[in-house]
């Protein structure tokens, strides 16, 4: 225990604390639009939710996106992170009180284990992880680490293998036209780029898009302040393209994709590089996502390669397993 005496209410989230949620995550120093619940239940029929609300009297200190399966809590499946949402810093004392009474918690709920999905730092508007000290003096269990490659906010070195920028003569022998769709404005144009996407992912790598295009379409809309399609066009045809998950501190590449046609010219490569001009100049990292397959344990070396020939470098995204067991 920690040897400080504080109490904390544990609240299940319903549809009635909905704007007092989303109003919390808005101001939050390391939640992002992707714990908004206009987010989070798009795929709602998908999830048991079990999320929470953290108060200490009556203060609200923290949320807890989640859902249950069985005897075991995930924070969070649908979302690419998760874990303790907080309006600020609370203190290493503080969140590690607050991680043994949600144990205690989640015991007495018959929850066995909380799977704990980190937010990465860089999405962090100021320093808060003192979750990854709680977590291991609650005994948890590092399950999954993830190479997240990173380019920082200052201006990029570029590789000396690579030109800074591609040249606007190859652009024009390529006869690309580089576009960006904010939001849910061009249909068609998020269509297009839905099935080169998908018919890339399906060739190369025997999977499918973990969002539908109606789904995109509906979180474009409803998110078109953090969601843009960044496509080259040759002629009439969509070549390459790339969805960007904009946040405070983040430019996220959600996903990518690039024709046989966009390969000869390296049309990809230039809206990436256009992209990340463009996130420095708004003082924000640029993140690849990450390059792991089997939890993990498989690194995709290509693809990590490629993304470092950017000048990206390592950030790692923590998964762990904590124990809710009575007496842990």
């Amino acid at each position: 225990m920690t040897g400080r005496a504080v109490d904390f209410r544990f609240e299940p989230y319903t549809p009635a604390q909905r704007a007092r949620w989303n109003s919390f995550v808005a101001r939050s120093v390391n939640g992002t639009f992707l714990f908004d619940r206009g987010f989070m239940e798009y795929h709602a029929q998908r999830f048991d939710d079990a999320s929470l609300l953290v108060w200490r009297g009556e203060r609200l200190l923290a949320l807890l996106p989640a859902h249950r399966v069985g005897d075991h809590c995930l924070s969070h499946a649908g979302l690419s992170y998760g874990g303790l949402v907080l309006a600020q810093p609370l203190g290493a004392a503080t969140l590690l009180a607050l991680m043994q009474s949600l144990q205690r918690h989640w015991a007495g709920q018959g929850v066995r284990s909380l799977l704990y999905k980190t937010v990465p730092s860089i999405y962090h508007q100021l320093p808060c992880e003192d979750d990854r000290y709680a977590l291991f003096r609650c005994h948890a269990s590092l399950v999954r680490r993830e190479v997240l490659s990173v380019i920082g906010p200052s201006p990029a070195h570029w590789p000396k293998a690579r030109r800074k920028p591609l040249s606007g003569a190859l652009r024009q022998r390529g006869g690309l036209t580089l576009a960006q769709v904010q939001g849910a404005d061009q249909p068609a144009a998020w269509g297009a780029f839905w099935a080169m996407l998908t018919a890339e992912l399906a060739a190369r790598h025997q999977s499918a898009p973990v969002h539908s295009l109606e789904e995109m379409l509906l979180l474009a809309q409803r998110f078109a302040g953090h969601i843009q399609l960044r496509l080259a066009w040759q002629g009439e045809a969509v070549i390459a393209g790339m969805v960007l998950f904009e946040t405070a501190t983040v430019s996220h590449v959600q996903y990518m994709a690039a024709s046989v046609a966009a390969r000869r010219c390296a049309a990809l490569d230039q809206l990436i590089e256009q992209a990340i001009v463009q996130a420095q100049a708004a003082g924000r990292w640029f993140d690849f996502g990450h390059s792991n397959e089997a939890g993990g344990q498989v690194l995709n070396e290509g693809l990590c390669f490629y993304k470092e020939s950017f000048g990206a470098s390592t950030v790692v995204h923590d998964h762990y397993l904590l124990p809710c067991d009575p007496g842990a």
